[in-house]
């Protein structure tokens, strides 16, 4: 199905039963958010929310949040589409197998824009304070725009095919925007985005923006994929919905004649205002600081305009949807990037870009008796210099040998890893670099460090499938609780400061080194709650990758420094909550029981099971 517009996905969503209407009025003010997270967690249907509280338009959430309907969208265009993006990374494969991609020239026609004239005859201006503001967590700053395509032009060489279309989150009210004139623009550092801006600012005038709204599904898909060098975002969006991107301009500035809505205005150089709070994809509030304020021109929405959202929020969400269609859709890309890597994950239950894992290859030391990471140390400087994936704090990699090894079973992986590894060895760390944004466990805003584990070669070591004694009562430091294969957590006090827990936790490491070799369990984790921790892989991942920042937050039983390379005979991370990080995601209790009366007998949404 080639949709020409949202409504169509919808109409068809809704005959398939992938969608349900939701007739009641509802509060954008965190009842649509807290409806929306209930039916996602119950793996449920697409949402049309038909009455907004204080708009006139409908809107809908949740139309990715299956694989299965993901697909299903894009059902006859998927595969295209994957051929094509796979020719970028390897040309080769045309030449080898002319029959299998004979397809994708034909899938190609409608890759290119196409330039229309004038502003579409169903498009009406109106306001920001016409849209469905929406809440989605207590603590946020205002009403976001969640799923926004955000579209600018490089200031040196203007035009659509030197563009960038990004999902770049909106701030609409709140803080000290002026309603219907101010949004915010939060953008994260390696974005499309921030060229343009430094380019503009360069030139000292302002960067002109253009916030799309809705449109077919794949506009939205379009705006957050890791596409290959060359291939524009717009000739993508042309390509997965199999229908030319359409545009025109009006008063300088680029309008999607498919989007239901579309925000211009413009970024003056220098000029900021305070963003957020937001609950973000880390499971964590974004707190406030300055970023880029956008001045409004013109608001438009065309007739009957549909409002699409999602919230973020403790992975899984809908966007743990999206990345795994990106990850089916880019298929080798990584492999095409960076020689002899065969495959990284980044592992959604932690937050996406704290850790990845990875499989690499170790050519470079076939003939010595002892073998180590060479090659692999060379792949993981790659990898944490390649776009988005620079933001991540911990690489854990290895070279598939003896038996498969895959990163999406986790467990097996990490396991893989602590038999190999060597402690005194294979550890490496870059200090006073940049991670995530939305990270607060580093040292400032966009600033902390990185920590390389890699492994190859025999098995070292039996790791522990229960706790060793020799971790059990351990003073201030107990409740010790197995994780997995080699690694144990142990409950502590609250963290106080820093320079008070390396004297605490140096103490912790004497006491054990004093009971004994402990070579069973190399990964040792402190936390506030080791039930909560130890309870599932899920909760291991998201406390221990979110809460530490390697530099500071990594110990050692018995390490040392030798030639500036640290190692230890066993890694302490302190996963514990520090008091700079930024607040949890707790749901509002008294939403949470408002919105009950949705799921009643009788009700919209009477057919989904709940918690």
């Amino acid at each position: 199905m080639r949709y020409l517009n949202l409504e169509q996905c919808i109409n068809d969503l809704e005959k398939h039963g992938h969608l349900i209407r939701i007739h009641e009025e509802v509060d954008p003010h965190l009842e649509m958010a807290a409806i929306h997270m209930k039916v996602y967690e119950a793996g449920g249907p697409a949402l049309l929310f038909e009455r907004v509280r204080g708009s006139r338009f409908r809107a809908v959430s949740n139309l990715f949040g299956t694989m299965e309907r993901s697909k299903f969208i894009f059902r006859d265009t998927f595969d295209s589409t994957q051929d094509v993006i796979a020719l970028r990374n390897d040309p080769m494969k045309a030449l080898k197998n002319p029959f299998k991609y004979v397809g994708t020239g034909l899938a190609a026609k409608t890759a290119l824009p196409i330039k229309k004239s004038g502003l579409p005859a169903d498009f009406q201006e109106i306001q920001i304070s016409d849209l469905p503001l929406i809440k989605h967590w207590q603590g946020d700053g205002g009403a976001f725009v969640t799923l926004p395509q955000v579209y600018t032009e490089d200031p040196e060489k203007p035009g659509i095919m030197n563009s960038n279309l990004g999902m770049y989150r909106i701030q609409l009210t709140g803080n000290d925007y002026e309603l219907n004139k101010e949004v915010g623009v939060h953008y994260q550092i390696q974005r499309g985005i921030g060229v343009h801006q430094a380019k503009a600012n360069k030139l000292g005038q302002p960067l002109k923006v253009s916030c799309f709204i809705g449109g077919p599904p794949a506009h939205t898909i379009s705006a957050i994929m890791p596409l290959p060098e060359g291939m524009s975002e717009l000739t993508f969006a042309g390509l997965l919905s199999g229908r030319h991107f359409r545009y025109s301009y009006v008063d300088g500035y680029c309008i999607s004649h498919d989007a239901d809505f579309v925000i211009t205005g413009e970024i003056y150089p220098e000029e900021t205002k305070p963003e957020g709070p937001f609950g973000d994809h880390l499971g964590y509030y974004s707190l406030i600081h300055p970023f880029p304020v956008m001045r409004v021109h013109k608001v438009y929405a065309k007739k009957n305009a549909i409002y699409p959202f999602t919230v973020v929020g403790r992975p899984p969400q809908e966007d743990t949807s999206f990345g795994e269609l990106i990850h089916e859709l880019t298929g080798g890309a990584i492999r095409a990037e960076i020689p002899g890597v065969k495959e990284v994950h980044a592992v959604d239950a932690a937050g996406v870009h704290p850790l990845l894992l990875a499989i690499g290859s170790e050519r470079y030391t076939p003939f010595q008796q002892v073998k180590q990471p060479a090659e692999l140390l060379t792949q993981a400087n790659r990898i944490l210099g390649t776009g988005q994936l620079s933001l991540a704090k911990y690489l854990f990699i290895t070279a598939e040998e003896k038996q498969p090894v895959s990163t999406h079973q986790i467990e097996n992986f990490l396991t893989y890893i602590l038999e190999r590894i060597d402690l005194h060895r294979d550890i490496h760390f870059q200090t006073n670099t940049t991670i995530d944004t939305l990270d607060y466990s580093g040292t400032g805003l966009n600033t902390g460090s990185k920590v390389i584990f890699a492994a190859v070669g025999d098995k070292k070591r039996e790791l522990c499938t229960d706790v060793p004694d020799s971790l059990k009562d351990l003073g201030g430091f107990n409740r010790a609780a197995w994780i997995q294969p080699g690694i144990v957590a142990l409950q502590g006090p609250a963290f106080k400061s820093y320079d008070e827990e390396e004297q605490e936790i140096n103490d912790l490491c004497n006491m054990i080194r004093e009971r004994g070799p402990l070579s069973t369990c190399p990964m040792i984790i402190l936390c506030d709650d080791s039930d909560f921790l130890s309870k599932t892989i899920s909760n291991f991942l998201w406390v221990t990758f979110t809460r530490s920042n390697p530099s500071h937050d990594i110990y050692g039983v018995n390490s040392y420094y030798k030639n500036k390379h640290w190692g230890c005979d066993n890694v302490i991370i302190d996963a514990r909550s520090k008091p700079h990080q930024a607040p949890p995601l707790i749901p509002d209790p008294t939403v949470e029981n408002n919105i009950k009366r949705f799921f009643e007998k009788g009700a919209s949404l009477s057919n989904i099971p709940i918690s």
